[in-house]
C-alpha cells in the first residue's frame, strides 16, 4: 500500500504550519512498517493536532479537549491488537494534564505524539502550558508569569519509559516515528514546530532556532532502563486471569403476588445508623419477589455516622422511567434529621398518602394519614425501626405484604441474622396505634 491517507480529505493546514509535514511523516512511518488501515486507530484532541483522524484511512475517534488518551486508553484495553496513535497539541497537553501522568503510570502501549508549537493555535494564539516566557501571545503578560512544562521531564518522572524531544524538521523523524509506534509500552514525542498563523506573528521562530533550542536542552534520563516494566494491557490480561470468577448476580424468584397493582412510591426518613438503605434495598428485593420494577435512590451526608438518611423507593408493575418521586404513596418518618431534610415535602402530601412515624417525632402538616408507633414501648432499637416500620406496612397489606416482606429477608440475610431480622418483623407484625 503506497499510502493511508484519505485521498478525499487532504491535509489542509496554514502554509508552513509543521503539523503537515508530520502528516505526511506519520503515514510514511505506518506504511513502510507495513500497517494496513485496518490495524491502525487514530484518537485526536481538540485543536489543529484534532484534524489527523480526517486525513487518514484508519479507525478514528475525536473526542474532548484533553481527554483524547482516556478514549485511546479504552480502545488499546477492548482492541489490544489495534495499533494506537493519539494526537494531542500543547493546549490539549495542558487540559488533560492529568490524564498524561495516569498513562505514563500505566505504561499501556500507546504513542503519543504531542504536537508542540507553543501556543493554542486554532483558537487565537493564547499562551499554553509550554509557551516560552519571553514570547508575546494574545493572552497578554501570563507566561511571563509560568514556567513552561517540560513534558519530557514530567512524563517519565510519572513512569513514561520512552520519551523524547525533537523537531518536526530533522530529517529522521520518520525513523523516530518508527521507533516511537514500534515500542511496546506507552511513547511520548515531544514534538516541537512552528505555527505560522498565530505564533509567528509575534515572534521569530525557524527550524535552525528550534533546532538550537533543542540543543540547548538538557539530556533526558534513561528513562526506558529506569522504567522498564510489562506494558499495562499485558500485565493487566495475566493478573485478570489469575482472578476467580465473581458469582452470578443472585436470581429472585418471583413467588409472591402484590397487594396492589400499579405504581407505589415509598419514601424513608431516617437518621444515620438506622439501617435506612437496608430497608429500601429490601423492600426492593420484596418487590422484586412479586415480579415488580424497582428503583431505589438514597440521600445521606459524607460524615456517614451522623446526619440525615433517606432512601427514595418506586415499586412498578410497568418498567420504571422517570425515578423522580412526586406524590408519595407511603412516608416512613424514624429521625427528625430525615424529616426536616424532606420537611416542605409534607405541604404537599395527599389524604391518600400514608405516614408511619415514631413516636416523638414532629412532622409538619399535611392532610396524610398517620400511624404512629410507639417503638420504645415495644423494645425494638432504632437501628431495627426501618425493618419493623416494614411489617407494620406489610400488615396493613399496603405496597407490600408479609410474604414479599419474608422472601426479601431470604435473599438479603443468612443465618442468625435473618434470625433477628425474622424475629423483628414477628414482634411489630399486626400492630399498630
Amino acid at each position: 500500500m503506497a499510502s493511508l491517507l484519505n485521498p478525499d480529505r487532504p491535509p489542509v493546514f496554514c502554509p508552513g504550519c509543521s503539523h503537515e509535514r508530520l502528516v505526511h511523516a506519520l503515514d510514511k512511518a505506518l506504511v513502510e512498517m507495513g500497517y494496513e488501515g485496518k490495524d491502525v486507530a487514530i484518537v485526536t484532541d481538540i485543536g489543529c493536532s484534532g484534524l489527523f483522524d480526517t486525513f487518514f484511512n484508519t479507525h478514528a475517534f475525536h473526542g474532548l479537549h484533553g481527554r483524547a488518551l482516556t478514549y485511546a486508553t479504552g480502545i488499546k484495553m477492548a482492541r489490544p491488537e489495534l495499533k494506537v496513535i493519539v494526537t494531542m497539541g500543547d493546549g490539549g497537553l495542558g487540559i488533560g494534564g492529568a490524564h498524561v501522568l495516569s498513562t505514563c503510570r500505566r505504561n499501556i502501549d500507546l504513542t503519543l505524539l504531542v504536537l508542540n508549537n507553543f501556543n493554542y493555535g486554532m483558537t487565537g494564539g493564547q499562551c499554553s502550558s509550554t509557551t516560552p516566557q519571553d514570547a508575546v501571545v494574545s493572552s497578554g503578560f501570563l507566561n511571563k508569569l509560568e514556567r513552561p512544562i517540560d513534558i519530557c521531564q514530567v512524563a517519565g518522572s510519572a513512569g513514561a519509559p520512552m520519551v523524547c524531544r525533537l523537531s518536526a524538521y530533522q530529517k529522521d523523524l520518520v525513523h523516530r516515528l518508527k521507533d516511537a509506534i514500534a515500542f511496546r509500552g506507552f511513547s511520548l514525542l515531544d514534538i516541537w514546530g512552528i505555527c505560522p498563523g498565530r505564533f509567528l506573528r509575534r515572534n521569530r521562530l525557524t527550524p535552525k532556532d528550534i533546532a538550537e533550542r533543542l540543543a540547548q536542552r538538557p539530556q533526558l534520563p534513561d528513562f526506558m532502563s529506569l522504567n522498564a516494566r510489562a506494558e499495562y494491557g499485558d500485565a493487566y490480561r495475566e493478573e485478570a486471569a489469575k482472578q476467580k470468577m465473581p458469582p452470578s448476580p443472585t436470581s429472585i424468584e418471583v413467588i409472591c403476588a402484590p397487594p396492589q397493582r400499579g405504581r407505589s412510591e415509598i419514601i424513608f426518613l431516617g437518621g444515620a445508623g438506622q439501617r435506612i438503605i437496608t430497608a429500601g434495598e429490601l423492600l426492593c428485593l420484596a418487590g422484586a419477589s412479586a415480579g415488580c420494577h424497582a428503583t431505589q435512590k438514597n440521600d445521606y451526608p459524607i460524615t456517614v455516622m451522623r446526619g440525615h438518611s433517606i432512601s427514595e423507593v418506586i415499586l412498578s408493575d410497568e418498567e420504571i422511567e422517570y425515578t423522580g418521586i412526586e406524590e408519595p404513596s407511603v412516608v416512613i418518618a424514624l429521625a427528625p434529621e430525615g424529616v426536616n431534610r424532606r420537611k416542605q415535602m409534607f405541604a404537599h402530601l395527599r389524604s391518600q398518602t400514608l405516614i408511619i412515624k415514631s413516636r416523638g417525632i414532629e412532622l409538619p402538616q399535611s392532610e396524610a394519614s398517620i400511624i404512629e408507633i410507639d417503638f420504645r414501648e415495644k423494645k425494638i432499637k432504632s437501628q431495627d425501626r426501618a425493618l419493623a416500620a416494614l411489617a407494620i406496612l406489610a400488615s396493613e397489606n399496603k405496597v407490600l405484604n408479609m410474604d414479599m416482606l419474608r422472601a426479601a429477608l431470604k435473599v438479603r440475610f443468612k443465618g442468625p441474622v435473618f434470625e433477628g431480622a425474622l424475629a423483628v418483623v414477628e414482634k411489630v407484625s399486626g400492630s399498630s396505634s
